[in-house]
């Protein structure tokens, strides 16, 4: 039997906690009745979209990406299958341009802000094609999980280095930490790397759904 999803025992509970406590406005991300009694969490996205949470809450982080790859080379090798493709990102201005093994330009993407970010669409649309699509979705990852500083060869697939900068996406850093088995789908590419609550088989017989407890 296969099986992932679950929370860890008080998950529930120990998410919002953990939200509540983080300053930045993500405890803004919290909606609650009169009462008091929480209802939900907004993803980031939608939160910005509410006026929750801050358009520039992102924005640190992405300069700092864009200063270090205006001098050096950002590395994507998007098929885990074809190791020897490889695409080189160098940002020029508000642009980062990929290149080929060739050194022709494939794609280029504007500099992002956090919305384009949380949503892995604007800026770093990922149309479901060979080249600008799979960079896009690993760039998402990348600054997601805040790896493209302390990485230069993406995708970073090692969780240890996921959401270590103090600008990052602390929604998804707190749903993974509650998670039975660190996975989750908290970000549109978040099965970067395998990191999605996935259960798959070529030849299911039977499927269960089984609700954790919210505490």
């Amino acid at each position: 039997t296969k099986n992932t999803g679950h929370l860890k025992t008080g998950g529930y509970t120990g998410f919002f906690n953990a939200l509540r406590g983080q300053p930045g406005g993500w405890a803004n991300l919290i909606q609650t009745r009169s009462d008091g009694t929480v209802l939900r969490a907004l993803a980031p996205g939608h939160g910005i979209e509410a006026g929750a949470l801050p358009g520039t809450v992102m924005d640190d982080y992405v300069n700092r990406v864009w200063q270090k790859y205006s001098s050096s080379t950002l590395t994507v090798t998007p098929f885990t299958d074809q190791p020897n493709t490889k695409y080189f990102g160098r940002v020029s201005g508000d642009v980062m341009n990929f290149t080929n093994s060739a050194g022709a330009v494939v794609t280029s993407f504007q500099k992002p802000d956090s919305d384009s970010i949380f949503g892995c669409y604007k800026r770093l649309d990922a149309p479901n094609d060979l080249v600008r699509g799979p960079i896009s979705r690993t760039l998402c990852a990348g600054f997601n999980r805040s790896t493209l500083l302390t990485n230069p060869n993406q995708p970073d697939t090692s969780s240890a280095s996921f959401y270590q900068d103090t600008v990052t996406n602390q929604y998804a850093r707190k749903i993974h930490a509650q998670m039975a088995d660190g996975k989750a789908y908290a970000f549109a590419f978040d099965d970067v790397g395998n990191y999605e609550s996935l259960v798959h088989d070529g030849n299911p017989q039977q499927a269960y759904v089984t609700l954790d407890p919210f505490n």
